[in-house]
């Protein structure tokens, strides 16, 4: 009789005992199984929800960069181009500038390929008296805001001023309309400084300097200051005021005309930096503070699972071994009759050993479908899926080496044992 089907004999001679053997194995390579199970789907899980998180944040900074494009558009301009040789000081002190550059400027600047700055809008701003109301005002001539050759049309923030036509800021409409005894509206006539306007809007309070200004056409204010063919300022919109891009800006300009001078508006432009700023680092601290919670869990997985897998498998160790000093004792008698027709010790113990690694075999297959059903059914997943059942590849083949491996250690010792016996002496005590 061949040694297979010494094997096969024996197994099916002895179910239950082969049974119990399985089942311990199973036990152990299901438990192993799907606790790797549950951390993989852990970690799947966790780069699910930050790239989820991610996403959500991206899109949450794109609407928000939106949002603050166009809340900054509402406050108005942001970056003001100025002479070089403006002194700043008496700039801010009389609130208009009392040097000039050529209205040309503003063709090299559209005609560039600017791209941090848009609505380019030129001015001619000058305190003025005006002899008819016996007040001071600022008198601003500006014309349609100007685009960027590089920059697709954009719709403009501040309104044409059409020549004939004046734009009163909120105390000068107030005062005419004390003045007159009646609420002046658009389409009444004004005279400034010997020029007959036509009201076209009245602008409501903002309390700067806009409430005692009248806007004009450029061409008009020119002629009126006797500043033809020039201005002392250009109003623009940055497109990311942060301190970083503010140099940027600068530089861009100064490539195109040297001769100027960048500032910003220092309020409105430090207000959406740091608005955006805050929100971005929110959205990284959330991200952050969720990859922190699914490592720590993952830490108490790993724990728990480095305790009860060595646990299991020692049990089960055990148990197999148990197993098989039984195996010998009721075979006792066997033993010494296969020895006796000449059955070497050596054979003997491969035929133990191959037991059992056939038992380990059996038992590592089943246990690896039973792993990873309860891994999966037990884990982060909705239910159950074979979406990758072999993954990954070198735990199946841990599982399917290591199996049989455990159980041929564990049954080592009975089955040298086994082998060690001598058939003389097991037949005399079995007779008697």
């Amino acid at each position: 009789m061949s040694l297979w089907r010494l094997i096969l004999s024996e197994i099916r001679f002895r179910k239950l005992n082969f049974l119990v053997g399985v089942s311990a194995v199973v036990v152990a390579v299901a438990c192993l199984v799907a606790q790797v199970n549950l951390l993989e789907q852990h970690d799947r899980r966790t780069e699910k929800i930050l790239a989820a998180k991610e996403k959500e944040t991206a899109e949450t900074m794109a609407g928000f960069e939106d949002e603050m494009r166009i809340i900054t558009k509402n406050l108005g301009f942001n970056i003001r181009i100025l002479p070089k040789d403006l002194n700043l000081v008496n700039f801010y002190a009389k609130d208009y500038a009392d040097k000039y550059m050529p209205e040309e400027y503003v063709a090299r600047l559209s005609n560039s390929r600017l791209v941090t700055i848009n609505h380019l809008l030129p001015t001619l701003q000058q305190k003025v008296e005006w002899p008819e109301r016996a007040i001071t005002i600022v008198l601003a001539g500006t014309r349609g805001e100007v685009p960027i050759a590089a920059q697709n049309k954009k719709k403009p923030i501040q309104e044409v001023v059409s020549k004939g036509k004046i734009i009163l800021g909120f105390q000068l409409h107030r005062l005419l309309t004390r003045e007159r005894g009646k609420e002046v509206t658009s389409g009444d006539f004004v005279v400034l400084r010997g020029r007959t306007f036509v009201v076209h809007k009245l602008q409501s309070s903002r309390g700067d300097a806009d409430d005692i200004t009248a806007w004009i056409a450029l061409e008009e204010a020119q002629e009126m200051l006797d500043k033809k063919g020039l201005i002392n300022g250009m109003l623009a919109l940055g497109c990311n005021c942060a301190a970083e891009r503010l140099g940027q800006i600068r530089q861009e300009i100064a490539a195109v005309l040297p001769d100027t001078q960048v500032e910003e508006f220092e309020t409105k432009a430090t207000a959406r930096a740091e608005a955006r700023s805050r929100t971005a680092e929110q959205a990284k601290a959330a991200i952050e503070r969720e990859r922190k919670g699914r490592e720590s869990l993952r830490e108490e997985k790993e724990a728990f699972a480095s305790i009860l897998v060595p646990t299991v498998l020692a049990a089960c160790a055990v148990w197999l071994g148990l197993m098989a000093f039984l195996n010998v004792l009721e075979r006792r008698s066997e033993i010494g009759l296969l020895r006796a027709l000449g059955l070497r010790s050596r054979q003997l113990l491969v035929l133990f050993l191959a037991r059992a690694m056939l038992l380990g075999f059996t038992g590592a297959v089943i246990g690896y479908v039973a792993g990873k059903f309860v891994g999966t059914r037990l884990g982060e997943n909705t239910g159950w899926s074979w979406s990758s059942p072999f993954e990954p590849p070198i735990l199946l083949i841990a599982v399917l080496v290591g199996g049989p491996l455990i159980s041929a250690l564990a049954c080592w010792l009975p089955a040298l044992a086994a082998a060690r016996q001598d058939p003389a002496i097991v037949l005399q005590q079995e007779s008697t």
